[in-house]
């Protein structure tokens, strides 16, 4: 499922918010039924927890906090530390190389869909897995095709009932900081990791809301969203040919997708995991090209057949 900020923020106009309010139910109906034991989830970081400090491509986190950032949960997640470890161990076996972190921060994009399918970021024990999506340079597709893999593979030795999710994506790109533009105050926080102050992060959030209006009023220089791209993903997606992302370079997602579509990577991470069990289908299909979110935002469920 996409995530964004702007849920939880003065601005989308409420029946927006009821309609991908009422796709999140559907996805909610479909864990509650399935009632997992153990949540995987596969997302991105927004340099809250992650920097150019060490940016690694992929890191499973033994322990995690959230950050609290857009009204998400602050605290600490339920992960459960022996089997993140066995995680690890096994995704590095299987030729995969990942980092560990036994004190991870995770913002919205980790928390927010816990949140929605829950109630709350600590129902449920979860391994918290950190795709980096926006700091380049960035690795091939077809490494997080692996990624998904390997964890599939792991997940399938545990005897528990388990919920894979994919949290970001699909086309958007909305104002997140770039290194080679930066200015110095920005550069402590995205390479050095120095905390925002209560005022700056209100101050961010409204310059998220403004750059949210001028946006969906065509304004702005942020670069369109693409619903013909979404959807081709999306169909690839909803019939299982993962392959097929292989041949899509970085410069084209970003060129068709914008300079955050690379969240992508954690459903392409996702889907590998759940194809390890064998052909799946999906069945909640829901996608809106919310210019009011700065995003293309799609929610998928999809179990084995």
């Amino acid at each position: 499922m996409s995530h964004s900020p702007l849920l939880k923020l003065p601005g989308p106009p409420q029946d927006l918010l009821d309609q991908v309010g009422g796709a999140i139910g559907q996805a909610r109906e479909f864990v509650r039924a399935f009632d997992p034991e153990l949540v995987v989830i596969f997302s991105p970081d927004h340099y809250n927890g992650f920097f150019y400090k060490v940016m690694p491509p992929f890191c499973i986190g033994t322990r995690a906090n959230g950050v609290g950032d857009y009204g998400t949960h602050a605290g600490p997640l339920d992960v459960p530390a022996d089997l993140a470890q066995d995680c690890a161990k096994a995704v590095l076996g299987a030729g995969v190389d990942v980092a560990v972190s036994a004190s991870m921060d995770v913002d919205h994009g980790t928390v927010q869909p816990l949140e929605n399918l829950f109630g709350a970021a600590t129902s449920r024990p979860v391994i918290p897995i950190f795709i980096n999506a926006i700091a380049v340079p960035l690795g091939p597709l077809h490494r997080c095709r692996a990624l998904g893999t390997a964890v599939g593979r792991y997940v399938a030795t545990l005897d528990r009932r388990v919920l894979v999710v994919g949290s970001g994506g699909l086309s958007h790109s909305p104002p997140v900081p770039d290194l080679v533009t930066a200015g110095p105050a920005v550069v402590e926080r995205i390479v050095h990791g120095r905390p925002m102050t209560p005022q700056q992060r209100r101050a961010r959030q409204a310059a998220v809301i403004d750059a949210a209006k001028s946006f969906a009023k065509g304004s702005g220089d942020l670069q369109p969203l693409n619903p013909a791209w979404d959807h081709r993903f999306l169909e690839i997606i909803d019939g299982g040919h993962l392959g097929d992302l292989d041949q899509w370079s970085n410069s084209f997602v970003v060129h068709e997708g914008g300079s955050s579509a690379h969240e992508i990577r954690t459903w392409i991470a996702a889907f590998a995991a759940l194809s390890t069990a064998g052909p799946y289908r999906t069945r909640v299909r829901y996608y809106k090209a919310a210019a009011e979110l700065i995003a293309g935002f799609a929610i998928r469920t999809a179990a084995p057949v």
